[in-house]
């Protein structure tokens, strides 16, 4: 958070658990200059848009490579999940933005269709208009706390939408409905069989595609690999069941697919920042509130 003179707001969204998209908190900031928040490593996605003034970005892309980007007012900055970065204000003319923390099993899709990842952070909107829109959807989010989960995750969707549609990294794609039907079909058999083994070579069998054909076409569609999305799946059934229930994890980790507590732990933990245990605890607390 900023100090002294810094006006902001941060919330954070009811603990309700959404598998496709999940908003974790989100605010606005008038920073104070020279205000700098990192070095720091985030567990979801984060995305400020800059309403005015100037700051900077220093970001690591997937080589780890760090880069510096200098930035200003109707731009945006995209942190992912893992990735090492920092960001300060100016000295004279300090940024404010709006920022919102979300995930997701299609965020990475969704970020992909407007050309953002760890490799290409910055979005620029084609028309001001355009950019003013997708600040005005992040300020109402932050501006309605007490909206319902349901009501913030549909503008969320709203926001991701605008996005794409101005983002001037925008990325077409091709061949569109065969290639939902593909994705599709791999995304349901996974659904139906996460409890299970599965292997890429089944999964390109049931959408009858060659393996590496298929490889591709999920991770150009999903912005994952498949055997990523699948973890991503299997941990997020985990935490509904985790929140949901009163099953034991080592009864929950076999249900999702993990067989081995120990190697369900580390995944959850790679995943979520914390421990199941840890996770459990910190979300019923909520709940109880």
């Amino acid at each position: 958070m900023c100090h002294a003179v810094d006006e902001y707001s941060f919330s954070i969204s009811p603990s309700e658990i959404f598998l496709d998209l999940q908003l974790y908190q989100y605010g606005w900031e008038q920073c104070a200059p020279l205000h700098s928040f990192g070095p720091f490593v985030r567990n979801h996605y984060l995305f400020h848009y800059i309403i005015s003034g100037q700051g900077w970005l220093d970001s690591n892309d997937a080589s780890g490579t760090a880069r510096r980007y200098n930035l200003g007012e109707n731009q945006g900055f995209l942190i992912c999940p893992g990735q090492v970065n920092t960001y300060c204000a100016h000295k004279t003319e300090p940024w404010k933005y709006v920022w919102l923390e979300f995930d997701g099993l299609r965020v990475s899709e969704y970020l992909s269709r407007a050309g953002l990842d760890i490799t290409q952070p910055i979005y620029t909107p084609t028309a001001p208009d355009l950019g003013r829109t997708v600040q005005n959807t992040m300020l109402y989010i932050a501006d309605h706390s007490d909206a319902s989960t349901l009501h913030l995750i549909g503008h969320l969707c709203l926001f991701l939408d605008g996005l794409i549609q101005s983002s001037s990294t925008r990325r077409e794609l091709r061949g569109g409905q065969l290639r939902d039907f593909y994705i599709q079909e791999a995304i349901t058999f996974m659904e139906h069989n996460y409890a299970r083994e599965i292997t890429v070579e089944e999964l390109a069998s049931v959408c009858k595609l060659n393996r590496s054909y298929f490889s591709k076409l999920f991770k150009d569609s999903m912005g994952c690999p498949p055997q990523e999305f699948l973890i991503r799946l299997r941990l997020s059934k985990a935490a509904e069941l985790m929140k949901t229930t009163t099953q034991s994890i080592g009864n929950i980790s076999t249900l999702c697919g993990y067989p081995n507590q120990l190697h369900f732990s580390r995944a959850f933990k790679k995943r979520y920042g914390m421990s199941p245990r840890e996770w459990r605890a910190q979300n019923q607390e909520l709940n109880n509130r």
